[in-house]
């Protein structure tokens, strides 16, 4: 099955931003904000899914976590490197609904979704990063004044 991946060059101030940050915190900005941009593809994709049964429509999520398979597959290439999916987890048939067979015809849904949504998606991502970073910047900030006011 095909994997249709996202990769953005260019964005020096936001890494730099985030190696500010322990790695952590810079992998769970990463993934806020990507969910984030991700849904409304994910929407998009859960209404254009075929409804039979509603079985399809309700395994069509944003996700993190690797399968085995998945993880055996998927070699991280840096230190804040993430994944993140959006699809049809746990829905054996989808890719049959998605692409058709001999005897069912193709209903797309997922590449629509995408296709109609990935302009959206990446045209906020770094203003929506630099808004995470600030966050988690001040949190921090916020927990090492009240570390220093106990003493610790």
């Amino acid at each position: 099955m095909a994997r249709t991946g996202v990769r953005i060059d260019g964005l020096s101030e936001l890494h730099e931003a985030l190696r500010e940050l322990p790695d952590a915190t810079a992998k769970n900005v990463l993934r806020r904000v990507g969910r984030k941009r991700l849904q409304p593809i994910v929407d998009m994709a859960v209404a254009l899914a075929p409804y039979k049964t509603g079985r399809l429509r309700s395994r069509i999520t944003v996700g993190t976590r690797l399968s085995k398979r998945q993880r055996s597959m998927y070699e991280p290439e840096g230190k804040y490197d993430i994944t993140i999916f959006g699809g049809a987890a746990g829905a054996r048939h989808a890719h049959l609904q998605e692409f058709g067979t001999r005897h069912h015809k193709a209903q797309p849904f997922l590449q629509p979704a995408w296709d109609a949504g990935k302009d959206a998606m990446l045209e906020g991502l770094k203003d929506d990063l630099w808004a995470e970073i600030e966050k988690a910047a001040a949190r921090l900030a916020r927990k090492a004044a009240k570390a220093a006011a106990k003493g610790v």
